[in-house]
């Protein structure tokens, strides 16, 4: 039979077997702390962490008052087009109008004050319904009113009509 070996560390040499090791001193420059390994743990730095700059843009005064005069302006200029698009919808029997536009397509014509200079055309005659050729529409200002001179005809943008139209003395 073997004799088991001695207790503690096997390489000290000169101590006698039993009596414990003086421990090693803490390296890396980091104190010890108890229950804690003698390193700090990977990635850890010596100081707090720095919490992360916010990357919004704060508005510049220049910027606010751009926004500050274009949005009213906008604003205006859309109502303006939106009110004035098309006032050939808004036209009634007996109404003034002026001719926008040279273009037989598209006349841009705009209800104006009978007593205004440029009203040129009256509406005689307003009818619902889609005339889809001049001859249609001709034959039905004929019925309603009887002398006329010019035909306007609206569709495709909510409900289809027919102005009949004649040159302001």
């Amino acid at each position: 039979m073997t004799t088991p070996p001695p207790q503690g560390n096997p390489f000290a040499q000169g101590q006698p077997a039993g009596q414990p090791q003086a421990p090693y001193p803490p390296q890396g420059g980091y104190p010890q702390q108890p229950g804690q390994p003698g390193f700090p743990p990977q990635g850890a730095a010596p100081y707090a962490p720095v919490a992360p700059q916010p990357t919004g843009r704060k508005l510049s005064f220049k910027t606010i008052k751009n926004i500050a005069i274009v949005i009213p302006v906008a604003s205006i200029a859309i109502g303006g087009y939106i009110t004035s698009r098309d006032d050939a919808k808004t036209a009634a029997v007996g109404d003034c109008m002026h001719r926008g536009s040279t273009d037989d397509n598209n006349p841009d014509l705009e209800v104006v004050e009978c007593s205004a200079t440029k009203a040129k055309i009256v509406v005689l005659a307003k009818i619902e319904g889609a005339y889809l050729t001049e001859t249609m529409a001709s034959s039905k200002c004929e019925d309603e009113a009887k002398d006329f001179q010019y035909t306007y005809t609206e569709s495709g943008d909510g409900k289809d009509f027919l102005l009949c139209l004649k040159g302001k003395k």
